[in-house]
């Protein structure tokens, strides 16, 4: 049954001031840490409607997995009715006095009677406290777990309603909000909310990508669609079976316009891009193993640290499911366990509801199932080693050793984690990989396109410090105006989260006649984590940071300007932009190979 949420109208002295329905207005530009620069614009989306875009113009870091390229944005909406006004999310609390400069300019805040909030990250909530305090009769509207986090963080008394989904809001003047729950979109938290009047549809996190611009809406597709399909790649993806129940959700829903929280609106491209996300989840859907990561929310580094684990274990087309043991059912907590193919535990603090769920999870194990155990960095976690101990004890086998976590997560760290995914998920489909090779294709086809030769190289990659590298023999030249070259990394290598549009790398040409013990370097396997560059000679690029192996033949500097997907890889292409020749006498390595299943 659909519940109706309703306030009797009053009458103000002050009303909403009407949006421009000129063009967007951008603020003055403020510097943060570091000279880089904030900014605001205001615009118009439909009647009554106006967003309130905080520009983040220089941000390089975002969180934990995004090595941002085009900075971000933070996007709110000011919504009025014929009776009331509600503001959906707020901004990051960086843009505080930026935001609250353009948000007087659309209303006084002392006006506003609701702030719902689709998602309580810092980025979209950081805000409300301040909201609260400039206007305490304001109601604060969310999903139960979202109003159970913002207790925490307004730490005082303040209005609230819990939402739930197919609930509306009446704002008057046939101007209504319902809402949809959108739980794991990346936080339990989440819920859309669909404007009835302008059929507008606010998402935050969910269809938004990384990327900051002045244009508010997605004009240029082609230029959006490598920050959009990696931010689906590092948070959505993760949670590809929420993805399609929330698809369900809103299948039947006529939104022609995703007011969404980071990067441009979308309106000229909404089918589109709402049937990747659609395609991109089935995909993954269809994998058959699967691999449960239990974390707590709003505990430590736990969902952080969750969240990188599980793009890791995506990487290798192993699906995901992620479940936060602080708001899971029992019932439902017993259904997914023995599902999975593996199970990787955050741990929980020692006292409170993640910690009793930890029962349920022992007693719904089987055994062989792989299981990983990871530190929070909560403070108070359960021992890691008596989780370990317990999983051994009924018949798991271990991914790795339990991951310990002794000091706050740096870029180190979170790659780390990626990596020990990335292991977790081969592990689990070694056996079906190497079948799948073998009976791909033909015997003799794959004999005939083995008879394709290539060179040898190493690819080198760097970011914040953090190092990666892998042997390549599928490198070809790909255009003459601007030089360019194409690399296929697969997906599940480690390196190719260095290896983004925007990204820059250095390629290695391998010395004929003298490359096999480099060559058998770089084909070890490496712990996670480990450092790849022990023991080999290499001199920085002019980042500083890219390594450029002293026993070259030849190097190149490239930066990445496009990537297309295929099942297995990533077909990447590279516009070089410097390189030199170290040893004129000498000849790049020949690789040949008698079949085609294999590298």
């Amino acid at each position: 049954m659909m519940r109706a949420i309703h306030a009797a109208p009053h009458v103000r002295s002050c009303r909403a001031k009407a949006a421009s329905a000129t063009s967007p207005q951008l603020s003055r530009v403020e510097e943060w840490t570091g000279g880089k620069r904030l900014q605001t614009q205001v615009a118009e989306v439909a009647p009554g409607v106006t967003t309130i875009r905080s520009l983040d113009w220089d941000r390089d870091r975002f969180d934990i997995e995004f090595g941002l390229q085009n900075g971000t944005t933070y996007n709110s909406y000011v919504v009025r009715g014929g009776d009331k006004v509600a503001l959906v999310d707020v901004s990051h609390e960086k843009f505080r006095d930026l935001y609250f400069e353009a948000l007087h300019g659309v209303i006084d805040p002392k006006d506003i009677d609701y702030v719902v909030v689709n998602h309580t990250e810092p980025d979209h909530s950081g805000l409300v406290k301040d909201l609260v305090e400039m206007n305490p009769d304001v109601t604060v509207v969310g999903s139960k777990v979202a109003i159970m986090f913002l207790k925490e963080l307004i730490n005082k008394p303040f209005n609230n309603t819990v939402v739930k989904g197919g609930d509306e809001l009446d704002l008057g003047g046939e101007h209504k909000l319902e809402f949809v729950m959108a739980p794991n979109l990346h936080w339990p938290d989440t819920i859309l909310t669909f404007d009835h009047k302008n059929n507008l549809l606010y998402t935050c996190d969910v269809f938004g990508m990384h990327y900051c611009s002045d244009k508010v809406y997605d004009e240029e597709l082609n230029e959006l669609l490598p920050h959009y399909r990696f931010y689906y790649d590092c948070l959505m993806g993760p949670n590809a079976k929420s993805v399609l129940t929330a698809l369900k959700r809103i299948r039947d829903l006529p939104y022609t316009t995703i007011c969404n929280g980071h990067g441009p609106l979308l309106r000229y491209n909404v089918a589109d891009l709402v049937d990747r996300y659609q395609k991109w989840s089935e995909s993954i859907g269809k994998a058959g193993a699967s691999v449960a990561v239990l974390y707590a929310s709003d505990y430590g580094y736990s969902d952080r640290l969750s969240q990188i684990l599980a793009k890791g274990i995506a990487k290798t087309g192993v699906a995901v499911e992620m479940v936060d043991l602080n708001t899971i059912d029992a019932q439902e907590l017993a259904e997914v366990i023995p599902r999975s193919t593996g199970v990787a535990i955050l741990a929980p603090p020692q006292t409170g509801p993640a910690h009793d769920m930890f029962g349920v999870v022992l007693s719904s194990v089987k055994s062989k199932q792989t299981f990983l155990i990871a530190e929070s960095y909560g403070g108070d976690d359960e021992p890691v080693d008596s989780l370990f101990r317990s999983m051994v004890d009924l018949g798991l086998k271990p991914a790795t050793e339990a991951l310990r976590v002794k000091d706050t997560p740096n870029e180190g760290l979170y790659q780390l984690f990626e990596e020990v995914g990335t292991d977790m998920g081969q592990t689990i489909t070694k056996k079906d990989s190497v079948q799948k090779m073998k009976t791909s294709m033909s015997p003799e086809v794959a004999k005939a396109l083995g008879r394709i030769s290539s060179g040898l190289y190493v690819v080198t990659a760097a970011h914040e410090n953090v190092r990666s590298a892998m042997i390549a023999s599928w490198v070809s030249q790909a255009s003459f105006e601007p030089l360019g070259i194409s690399i296929a990394v697969a997906k599940d290598r480690a390196i190719e989260s260095f290896m983004q549009v925007g990204d820059s790398f250095v390629l290695n040409c391998l010395e004929e006649g003298k490359f096999a013990p480099i060559m058998k370097h770089f084909l070890k396997r490496f712990p996670a984590g480990a450092d790849r560059f022990e023991g080999v000679n290499w001199v920085p690029a002019s980042n500083g940071q890219t390594p450029i192996l002293t026993d070259a033949v030849a190097f190149m500097e490239c930066k990445v300007v496009s990537r297309m997907e295929v099942p297995d890889h990533w077909i990447v292409y590279a516009e070089v932009f410097d390189g030199s020749v170290s040893k004129p006498e000498s000849r790049t390595a020949a690789h040949h190979r008698k079949v085609a299943s294999y590298y």
